[in-house]
């Protein structure tokens, strides 16, 4: 039986979260001279880029647990220039956005979800803004993914949520993370 958009949305929120692990992890084999040194990219380094994720994050997931946060989101643009702590804010942010997802109804998909943008409140459909928030992800890990490959760390696989052949690694990861196939798929 297909998945319904409400399941997908949930899945997107685990695989968003599972990526954002994978990539932090990795970049846990860097110096923290390396995380932070200067790169190629839209942002100009892998401290800067995945600090740019946790911001925007916080944004858009306070403007679905319907706060009005707004840009004060992003004040300081590098909040966590140490790995550490920006791991365990981006896990905590990964979890609120997966409660979010999980408290999905097809009416709350078609929900309004208010965005505080300072000079206007901004009304958007739940469904529109998840695939934005999930896209701005996906953009930006993609540009840190690059960097981290500019490096001696290998970058991790992140594009195959539900890999076959990687079944054992995957049931190890979410293990860390405190999940089960059955919890991602209900």
């Amino acid at each position: 039986m297909p998945a319904s958009t409400v399941q997908t949305f949930r899945a997107f929120a685990y695989n968003n979260a599972w990526a954002n692990h994978r990539l932090l992890t990795a970049c846990g084999s860097l110096s923290p001279e390396a995380f932070a040194a200067p790169r190629t990219g839209f942002f100009p380094s892998l401290a800067a880029t995945l600090n740019h994720i946790l911001v925007i994050d916080w944004f858009y997931v306070d403007a679905l647990e319907g706060g009005m946060l707004g840009p004060k989101a992003w004040e300081n643009q590098v909040p966590y220039p140490a790995l550490a702590d920006l791991t365990r804010e981006q896990a905590a942010v990964d979890r609120r956005l997966i409660t979010v997802c999980e408290a999905l109804t097809d009416e709350a998909l078609n929900g309004e979800v208010r965005v505080n943008r300072i000079t206007r409140v901004q009304v958007e459909r739940a469904d529109r803004l998840l695939m934005h928030l999930f896209q701005h992800q996906i953009h930006h890990r993609g540009q840190a993914h690059a960097m981290l490959a500019g490096t001696a760390v290998k970058p991790p696989q992140l594009d195959e949520f539900f890999s076959v052949g990687e079944a054992d690694l995957r049931a190890a990861e979410f293990a860390e993370l405190g999940w089960t196939e059955e919890r991602v798929w209900g």
